[in-house]
């Protein structure tokens, strides 16, 4: 019987550890956290804002998000200031 791509059981699985060690997985896993980190933190700003009941309390809520990415950002750049 000739082998197939996509044969079950595989008889010479991929060793993912070795991936990791390679530069480009490694940027390639690093790319997909960073997007992964991305959408999450997204979705969760948007189900807040869609949890909110009024416009006038999703504008309030989309202000506070503002302000507290605005602060987070502010906060690194003077931790940045006195490190560096």
């Amino acid at each position: 019987m000739t082998e197939r791509p996509g044969q079950w059981p595989v008889d010479e699985p991929v060793d993912l550890d070795a991936v990791e060690g390679d530069d480009q997985g490694a940027r390639h896993l690093q790319l997909v956290a960073e997007q992964a980190r991305f959408h999450v933190t997204l979705g969760a700003i948007r189900a807040d804002l869609e949890a909110q009941p009024s416009q006038v309390c999703r504008h309030a809520a989309k202000r506070r998000w503002i302000n507290a990415i605005a602060a987070a950002a502010d906060e690194l750049d003077q931790q940045l200031k006195n490190t560096g």
